[in-house]
């Protein structure tokens, strides 16, 4: 019995002013299913944590994708989350014959793939990579918060919330932030 071996990506961080975009690309046992999956943003943090864990030990593999600050301020944030889940599925110590995307566009890739609306909630492989992707971003942004604490990045995880909106006006940007997001911008030319 040959199984297509199906991998699914999402990504995390599109919409914040600071930080890398971070994705994720994870191939599940069928063999060894795991009970909870769901968007991670459905779930607490700790259900979070916990189901990353779980995912990391039972999944066949996975791989982070990740386009720094710089990157998306190069390219934009939409290409640079292609080439941030390009770097994921790359990153899979298995080759995928499919790839399953949440959203409604896929990167370039070398086998099929297909964009799923709303896959993080429908299917379980993609929700499992949202699940690792976001754990592994609010960890990026726990450190930052330790080297930046006057940006209180924990609290916000790099969102545009007013704290953070006051946080850039009060003390500028900081070397991760976007430069190419217009609340950024807006600051800087106010610096």
């Amino acid at each position: 019995m040959n199984t297509k071996l199906i991998a699914g990506v999402d990504e995390v961080g599109r919409g914040p002013l600071v930080g890398a975009v971070v994705t994720a690309a994870v191939i599940l046992d069928p063999a060894n299913p795991i009970t909870g999956l769901n968007d991670s943003k459905k779930l607490s943090e700790k259900k979070r944590k916990l189901l990353a864990e779980e995912i990391k030990d039972k999944a066949l593999c996975w791989s982070l994708g990740r386009a720094e600050a710089s990157e998306i301020d190069e390219i934009n944030i939409l290409q640079a989350t292609m080439v941030a889940m390009q770097r994921a599925v790359a990153g899979l110590s298995q080759q995928p014959q499919l790839v399953l995307i949440d959203g409604n566009r896929c990167p370039e890739l070398p086998m099929e793939a297909k964009a799923v609306v709303g896959g993080d909630g429908l299917e379980e492989a993609i929700s499992a990579a949202s699940i690792i992707a976001k754990v592994a971003r609010d960890e990026e942004m726990a450190i930052l918060d330790q080297q930046y604490p006057q940006y209180e990045f924990a609290r916000h995880k790099g969102y545009p919330t007013k704290l953070h909106m006051e946080k850039l006006v009060e003390h500028g940007a900081c070397p991760e932030h976007r430069r190419s997001f217009k609340p950024v911008q807006r600051v800087l030319e106010q610096h």
